[in-house]
């Protein structure tokens, strides 16, 4: 992750803050920030919120062969992925330091801490068995990513529920949820990840930091935990030496904080188990809240329904009566038509006029052939004048003249005739381009 690093001014300003005992969103320094959970409307899809924070998790399943060295134990995967979407600083198809650390933490929070009973994955010892995935996505990064992902994770895998599945002798038959309700996975327990930062060597501590402290922190220490005080993993990040009594301390914050967040988490469950079962609208649409004027929901508004039908009869008094309706199509002119009161069509008007325009044109075509004929005539007869004449007696070099250039009176005419159509053809375009204008 290639972060906009902080300035000296701002650096220094965030730890006199925290040597002040003073954080930035008004928190004190052992405070959680505030964690929602809002489900979606398929089993295993929850969004949650650590402050500014939000992590979408989805959980899916499929039917696999068993590894060979475990053949009665489901597989679980697990994968976090960090999209520029969430901060300009990740990005997109490379794995960074922080993703490699973050996915490692995960794995050992709720695959090494035996959360999920693998054996119950089982259908056919050594042939099918069921593969749990697990996939995280960082829709926002405000600091404290584990602790987030942590809590998306484990919401999403007790909210999940896989097909059931029968076995008759060799066949295995999946039901759909149309067919057999699923069936939820097996959890014992649900470890939470505590996060704690230190700053000038562990002389100051804070719990859930966010963006800007985690960039000026000099250490953090992560601390897994269940409701039943048992650590399922701890590890601790950065060049700070932490004393046993500082340790002692962040694993007492961590058990009140685990505790508060297991509370919410089955309150969230119930809340969500006891919406679907009665048939009311959940989803993420749902959750968000109606106030807003972008909202996708509204308040419904009562409407008076006594006494409407005196109120119609009122209303149809005081109307003003119907105007003449024509059943059965009026015939105005041939090849026109009009139902009711609508504009009469002109159809039978643009025939005459395009009638009118094609005998005008033919009109206009004869007359330019009569007048190249009459042009050809009369060249024809000064040709003829001209050759009654005297003999002419040429010599050798006029007859070489006469040969290699032959009169041009001919060809003067003919240019001439061939100019004359072209203005005629002309002046009869632009007259019928004029009457369309105006017609």
């Amino acid at each position: 992750m290639k972060a906009t690093p902080l300035s000296n001014c701002e650096r220094r300003f965030l730890l006199r803050a925290i040597e002040e005992r003073k954080r930035l969103d008004g928190r004190q320094c052992y405070d959680y920030r505030n964690v929602r959970i809002s489900f979606g409307t398929d089993y295993g899809c929850c969004i949650v919120e650590l402050g500014k924070t939000r992590v979408l998790a989805q959980v899916s399943c499929e039917l696999v062969p068993p590894k060979p060295n475990r053949p009665t134990e489901g597989i679980l995967f697990f994968n976090l992925e960090l999209s520029p979407m969430a901060a300009p600083g990740f990005e997109p198809g490379r794995q960074s330091d922080l993703l490699v650390k973050l996915n490692r933490l995960i794995e050992r929070c709720l695959r090494n801490s035996k959360c999920i009973d693998t054996e119950s994955l089982c259908v056919v010892a050594g042939e099918k068995v069921w593969q749990i995935r697990l996939d995280l996505h960082l829709l926002n990064h405000d600091g404290n990513i584990i602790d987030a992902a942590s809590i998306a994770g484990i919401v999403a895998l007790c909210h999940f529920r896989r097909p059931d599945v029968s076995v008759q002798g060799e066949e295995v038959t999946v039901y759909t949820h149309e067919e057999r309700d699923p069936v939820p996975l097996s959890i014992h327990h649900m470890p939470i990840c505590v996060s704690f930062a230190f700053f000038q060597q562990g002389t100051y501590l804070l719990v859930d930091p966010t963006e800007r402290e985690e960039r000026v922190m000099d250490g953090v220490l992560v601390i897994a935990m269940n409701k039943h005080h048992e650590i399922c993993t701890i590890q601790s990040s950065g060049g700070i030496m932490l004393v046993k009594d500082q340790v002692l301390r962040c694993s007492k914050i961590t058990a009140v904080k685990v505790a508060e967040i297991t509370e919410l988490i089955q309150k969230a469950l119930e809340n969500d188990k006891k919406v679907r079962k009665e048939g009311g609208k959940f989803g993420f649409a749902e959750s968000i809240p109606n106030q807003k004027i972008t909202a996708f929901k509204m308040e419904s508004t009562a409407v008076d329904t006594n006494n409407v039908e005196e109120q119609a009869e009122e209303v149809i008094a005081k109307a003003d009566p119907p105007s003449e309706v024509f059943a059965k199509p009026i015939l105005h002119t041939p090849g026109t038509a009009q139902i009711g009161e609508g504009i009469e069509n002109s159809w039978g008007d643009l025939e005459e006029s395009e009638r009118e325009e094609a005998a005008e044109e033919e009109g206009e075509c004869e007359a330019m052939a009569l007048e190249c004929q009459n042009m050809e005539t009369e060249d024809t007869s000064t040709m003829r004048e001209t050759k009654t004449d005297e003999p002419i007696v040429l010599s050798d070099s006029e007859e070489e003249e006469v040969i290699l250039e032959p009169p041009e009176l001919p060809r003067r005419t003919r240019a001439q005739t061939n100019s004359k159509q072209e203005n005629t053809t002309k002046k009869a375009f632009n007259k019928r381009r004029r009457k369309k204008r105006t017609a």
